[in-house]
């Protein structure tokens, strides 16, 4: 019965519908979170404030009045006045990482299906945006050229610029970062980069990791058809001659070496975008790690050289 009514929920009020631009930030309420978490506000928030450290400012914060009458004036009050019960304190928002900590702060089923799905619409926002934005504005072109009146073109251009402006302004503000950090629990999350990481690739994928086992062979799976990948693991590592015989048969092609030279993980991404990964592969997500992306092509062909020569 819990699963149907977290479904009847997310189907009965389209998230993106709940995100808004507040501070260049896209954020959803306190109170829309409780909603689709199925628990009162001030419980969410306890958790949160009990949380406090989990929770900085770039993940967590408060509206101020202003900013609290602008949302209510934008919206009406109905989705911002706690179920219609009207609010004794100014609400907090949450970015979409304080967003993802909810869902280890919270601790249940619900928090951890329905930040799920919130993830997927942040990410599909901004692939579907970024992969249509030309499109979108050569159609706006085209239809503003067909509207022969002044006052036509002027109120049809000032609808389209609120339609897109908090689109475009949520795909400026986030853009690819360099460092990303995942907490536990976070293992969609965490997978979900790992598989657009590999993804990426055209020609070859090098990876660095002294615990590779068939979990990882999961990422790697998600490669493009023609990349070839290159993994260097101890060679305790629990990946058998067996297992790659299968994975060449669906996905090759893979080689495995065997080397004791690195603790750390790296991944290698066509011999020119290197990433530094605090965790093995096979346990992303699972416990706090992060990923850092290597931006001296230098570094990047070192690590390429150590592996080389260090091959057992």
């Amino acid at each position: 019965m819990t699963e149907e009514k977290t479904e009847l929920v997310v189907e009965d009020i389209r998230i993106q519908n709940l995100i808004y631009n507040i501070r260049g930030k896209q954020v959803m309420l306190d109170s829309d979170l409780a909603m689709l978490y199925q628990v009162e506000t001030k419980n969410l928030n306890k958790a949160m404030k009990r949380n406090q450290k989990r929770f900085p400012e770039e993940f967590c914060f408060r509206l101020t009045e202003e900013e609290y009458e602008n949302l209510r004036f934008q919206n009406g009050t109905s989705s911002l006045d706690d179920n219609y019960g009207g609010r004794r304190y100014l609400p907090y928002v949450f970015t979409e990482q304080g967003i993802a900590m909810l869902s280890a702060v919270l601790r249940s089923d619900i928090a951890i299906a329905i930040s799920i799905k919130i993830m997927k619409t942040f990410v599909e926002m901004r692939r579907y945006m970024a992969d249509n934005r030309f499109i979108l504005e050569q159609f706006n072109r085209l239809e503003s050229r067909q509207i022969e009146s002044d006052l036509e073109r002027q109120a049809f251009e000032r609808k389209t610029d609120e339609r897109f402006e908090q689109v475009f302004a949520y795909i400026a503000d986030h853009e690819e970062s360099n460092q990303k950090i995942f907490y536990d629990g976070q293992i969609f999350d965490a997978f979900s980069l790992m598989t657009n990481l590999v993804s990426r690739a055209d020609k070859n994928i090098i990876l660095i990791d002294g615990y590779v086992d068939v979990a990882t062979l999961n990422i790697l799976a998600k490669k493009k058809e023609q990349v070839s990948v290159l993994i260097y693991t101890y060679p305790s590592a629990r990946i058998t001659n067996q297992d790659i015989i299968n994975f060449n048969a669906q996905y090759p092609v893979l080689e495995v070496k065997r080397s004791t030279a690195f603790h750390d993980r790296f991944l290698i991404l066509d011999e020119k975008e290197g990433y530094h990964i605090g965790a093995s592969i096979k346990d992303a997500g699972k416990k706090c790690f992060a990923i850092n992306r290597i931006e001296d092509i230098g570094v990047i062909h070192d690590v390429m050289q150590r592996a080389e020569l260090t091959e057992k």
